[in-house]
């Protein structure tokens, strides 16, 4: 596992550095399977990694993050310097970061990562960096701890994005609601977007959101 972290490492934090490395590879191979069996199609295997070199620049930290969410262990980190470089991803700017992670042992690894190579699950569009000084979750395989992904779900960060997103549908559904107090659809829509939230929620969101959710759901009509 340390030596197959070691390499989804390097083709995350190096995916440009790593296009000819596997294009060699492929052509090595290629070549020798091609001798083995006395069969030129093996060469088509330049052609196939050539192409994953290329969609490896968008895809490793992906594949990173899941690799290390199913066999990784527990252990935390925290981003202790931000900067912007000079390079845009999606014409925003890419950031470079410094963190120190602590692992399972107590082990502190310093490490660095940007924009581009960081690996987060759950997998999403958007890419969500801590905050820099606050203490999230990450995985990582032991013995090779500065390939890590953030887990964005368990951190506090994560879980603040994840409720301010679940909050949406309830707060669509009150301004509904206030636009016509005794429909009935829009009542039963209130109440099923606080009954949703409270049921996901009550155990990690602010006690004051939940006594205020649990509030409104108890003044509704009954049914």
């Amino acid at each position: 596992m340390v030596i197959l972290s070691a390499i989804s490492f390097f083709l995350t934090q190096h995916p440009f550095l790593s296009w000819p490395v596997i294009l060699i590879l492929g052509a090595i191979l290629g070549h020798l399977l091609a001798k083995w069996s006395g069969k030129g199609g093996w060469y088509g295997l330049i052609l196939a990694f050539f192409i994953y070199g290329q969609l490896n620049i968008f895809i490793a930290h992906i594949f990173n993050a899941l690799f290390l969410k199913a066999f990784g262990v527990i252990g935390t980190g925290v981003i202790t310097h931000s900067e912007v470089t000079n390079s845009t991803l999606n014409d925003q700017n890419i950031w470079a970061y410094s963190a120190a992670l602590k692992t399972a042992d107590g082990q502190d690894v310093v490490t660095e990562f940007d924009t581009m190579s960081a690996s987060i699950y759950p997998i999403t569009n958007t890419i969500y960096i801590p905050p820099e000084g606050e203490r999230f979750v990450i995985k990582y395989i032991p013995g090779f701890p500065r390939n890590f992904v953030i887990m964005r779900n368990l951190s506090p960060y994560g879980i603040r994005q994840v409720i301010g997103e679940d909050r949406g549908p309830v707060e669509k559904a009150a301004n509904q609601l206030a636009t016509s107090p005794a429909n009935p659809d829009f009542i039963a829509e209130y109440r099923n977007a606080l009954t949703a939230f409270l049921d996901k929620h009550r155990g990690d969101a602010d006690p004051a959101l939940i006594a205020q959710y649990q509030a409104a759901l108890d003044a509704l009509p009954h049914q």
